[in-house]
């Protein structure tokens, strides 16, 4: 991420190295960040050999760095005051000594199953926005992916410890902690990628044409997607308004020729019909046409809506962010450089808008005597010490139980059989 820099070493979005100062010393949750990546309140080998990289507003960059301690942990980042802090693996060794080691000898064992699913890959079919921008109608696309993903890792994956985090513009990352998520290799992160990532290619113009019958995974998500495709995308986006737009995107996910051409024509003789219009034509253009096997049409006509319902609103997902154990990823709580919001975990009913700016945070600080806790980022920090309170619980269960099926009881000593 490149970020513009003035002379006086103000960020893109407003953000003075001074500002990032005063938000690491007085309002980051070190903390419970470190208790989160620790899994436990106590220092352990999950927080010593975890990496920590460091990108600053030069565009200098700093990998390999780890701490021993929460103290240590805020002190060294109030130190370089990165203009964000990353989070990587945890290493067999600690990142911090890598130079006085060989290489080959440093090995990542486990991090953080993740996702990223970003607005970008929804602009064909976002009209009320475009580039950085966000609103609340666009905004909709992000709930519904991370709404299906939820579903699938709760009930595919039997996953329980994950908390969706906001990236700070228009995105989400979801931040997967369960035991079993996090030991996973890159070839256990790749198979769970390609389960969960059906729309692979977002060229719009090319039919998705998924297979017969859906897997139950894609029945469950077209459920979930279908009630919101006509209030999202046929009347609050309204894509295909625009006759070329409907063209290049609506007819080629249609699979008859002759429909295509006879809707081409109808709406070339007829222009700019509203999405919702055209969305009936389909079907009372293809009732005119004479066709045999007229079931087998009708039966594929509904199969290429069904696809289309997923191809505009299936979570679309940043796949290289997936699949290696040793991939970074922008910490919870971070400040955006180009918005200057905060990354905060999401809740029901989260829009960009409520997320905290820094600059809002500083006059609320400055109004009651540097008290966090009367904040508007208090609210956002207890729902992320609650997410952590779950990981570390489960993570007690987890190890006790390997304990017992290893055969040792609570003072670790061997049992006798």
């Amino acid at each position: 991420m490149t970020n513009s820099t003035t002379n006086n070493g103000v960020a893109g979005g407003g953000i003075s190295s001074e500002d990032m100062r005063y938000y690491y010393q007085f309002l980051f949750p070190f903390k419970p960040i470190f208790n989160w990546l620790n899994h436990s309140p106590k220092p352990s080998i999950d927080i010593i050999n975890r990496e920590f990289a460091m990108a600053f507003r030069s565009g200098a960059y700093k990998r390999y760095n780890s701490f021993s301690n929460v103290q240590e942990f805020k002190a060294q980042i109030e130190r370089a005051n990165p203009d964000r802090f990353e989070i990587g693996a945890i290493y067999n060794k600690p990142p911090k000594d890598r130079d006085s080691i060989l290489k080959t000898e440093m090995k990542p064992l486990e991090k953080e199953l993740v996702f990223d699913i970003d607005m970008d890959d929804y602009d064909t079919y976002r009209t009320c926005c475009s580039g950085a921008q966000v609103c609340n109608k666009c905004w909709k696309f992000i709930t519904l992916a991370m709404k299906v993903m939820e579903v699938t890792l709760k009930e595919d994956f039997g996953f329980n410890d994950f908390i969706w985090v906001f990236s700070g513009r228009r995105g989400a990352h979801c931040w997967i902690s369960d035991k079993r998520a996090r030991i996973m290799n890159d070839l256990q992160r790749k198979n769970v990628l390609d389960y969960v990532n059906v729309v692979r290619d977002r060229n719009a113009d090319k039919r998705l044409s998924l297979k017969r019958p859906y897997h139950p995974h894609l029945s469950r998500s077209l459920d979930i997607l279908k009630p919101y495709f006509v209030s999202i995308i046929i009347e609050e986006q309204n894509p295909w308004e625009n006759d070329k737009h409907a063209f290049d995107t609506l007819l080629t996910a249609l699979h008859d020729k002759q429909l295509i051409d006879a809707l081409k024509k109808y709406w070339t003789d007829n222009p700019n019909r509203s999405s919702r219009q055209k969305w009936s034509d389909i079907d009372e253009i293809a009732s005119t046409l004479k066709i045999s096997r007229k079931q087998e049409f009708v039966n594929r006509l509904k199969e290429c809506k069904e696809d289309l319902v997923l191809a505009t609103l299936y979570p679309k997902l940043d796949v290289e962010v997936t699949k290696q154990t040793i991939h970074l990823l922008k910490s919870p709580f971070c400040i955006h450089p180009s918005t200057g919001n905060v990354c905060v975990p999401i809740v029901d009913g989260f829009t960009p808008d409520a997320a905290p700016k820094l600059i809002k945070l500083q006059s609320e600080m400055e109004s009651n005597n540097n008290d966090v806790e009367q904040t508007s980022l208090q609210p956002f920090i207890e729902i992320f010490q609650k997410f952590v309170n779950q990981v570390i619980k489960n993570e007690i269960g987890s190890v006790k139980r390997e304990r017992d099926e290893d055969g040792y009881d609570d003072d670790k000593t061997k049992l006798e059989f």
